[in-house]
């Protein structure tokens, strides 16, 4: 069981673009207990990710959302707001997953970040 999840800084502020916050989401990814992180990109205002539940199959996307912001907003004592909520999707085949990662990759290259 595979979800998609975007989460959002408030007004799409580009805030997430500095060392302290992918140290603080790279941290969190790494040891999250409940969660697996598959795949993520962290993008200037947003941040996504493919997840699975390590623990309990019934575990919804919002713990997986609520935990990351609550560690990230402790570890760098931030200044700004995340958007309430998360959008997250049930991927429930592996071509969908395939899909998302695509999608996930390629997000910097549309937004004009990397060359490739």
């Amino acid at each position: 069981m595979t979800y998609f999840v975007t989460l959002c800084v408030m007004d799409r502020r580009k805030v997430l673009n500095t060392s302290d916050a992918f140290h603080a989401i790279q941290i969190f990814c790494r040891d999250c207990s409940a969660w697996e992180t598959v795949a993520a990109v962290i993008m200037p205002d947003h941040f996504h990710a493919l997840i699975r539940p390590k623990i309990n199959r019934e575990s919804k996307p919002n713990t997986y959302s609520a935990a990351l912001k609550r560690f990230v907003s402790k570890q760098i004592n931030v200044t700004w707001k995340w958007q309430d909520g998360v959008f997250d999707r049930l991927l429930r085949k592996n071509e969908f997953v395939d899909s998302k990662w695509h999608y996930i990759r390629e997000n910097p290259v549309r937004a004009g970040l990397v060359g490739r």
